[in-house]
């Protein structure tokens, strides 16, 4: 499984590497549109290869989508760790309650009904 691993990292990067070479060529990113930035009597630009536009397009994709599902399941890891403070109360519960009944008996005798 490991091997299969390995390999499908060393496709991915392959790939990524054709797409970095094949789009070398230099873009120019503008924060405003041009009949936006006449407003705001500035727009900012920058020169950039194509591939690092696709990849930081990626890159932010992936990010924007991994704190979306962390928003989301965020009810259900609330539940989860209501249940788990409940099923530590109920445990601390148990032991007491055992605690109590065993506690005018012998040891051994304790121990040999808590087993049945």
């Amino acid at each position: 499984m490991r091997y299969v691993r390995y390999l499908c990292i060393a496709v991915f990067a392959i790939a990524l590497i054709a797409v970095a070479l094949a789009n070398r060529s230099m873009v120019s990113l503008k924060l405003l549109p041009t009949e936006v930035s006449g407003w705001f009597a500035m727009n900012p630009e920058i020169q950039v290869p194509l591939f690092i536009v696709i990849l930081g397009s990626i890159i932010a994709g992936l990010l924007v989508g991994f704190v979306w599902e962390w928003i989301r399941e965020y009810g259900q890891r609330a539940e989860a760790a209501r249940q788990a403070r409940e099923m530590r109360r109920l445990e601390r519960e148990v032991a007491r309650l055992k605690g109590e009944k065993y506690q005018d008996q012998d040891e051994v005798l304790a121990l040999l009904d808590q087993a049945s």
